[in-house]
């Protein structure tokens, strides 16, 4: 149950910042609600998580959830670039996140 709750927490990760993105520094009113909503969520999650995953396993997971999702979405939503280098680091976030849950069980 704790993965489930981790990976929760990091899709919120995820919708938080895309969402932070678009609140244009806070300045606009349902993207910021959305985003201080989507992060105590994800918070409360990955606290939930970490009752029983060990605090680096968690934190790392749940971090790299969230960057290489919001990689995904910069580019699919918002047109950023994709070039081999950051292709790169998005398969070696992914590597360690495999990891960490191979080491964690």
């Amino acid at each position: 149950m704790a993965w489930v709750l981790l990976a929760s927490a990091g899709i919120l990760e995820i919708v938080w910042a895309y969402f932070m993105k678009k609140s244009a520094g806070f300045t606009l009113v349902v993207p910021t609600a959305i985003t201080i909503a989507t992060m105590i969520a994800s918070f409360g999650l990955l606290s939930a998580a970490m009752r029983t995953l060990p605090l680096g396993t968690a934190y790392a997971v749940w971090t790299g959830i969230g960057a290489v999702g919001a990689f995904v979405i910069g580019v699919v939503h918002l047109g950023e670039a994709v070039t081999p280098a950051r292709i790169a680091a998005v398969a070696m976030i992914l590597a360690g996140i495999a990891t960490m849950k191979l080491a964690g069980s």
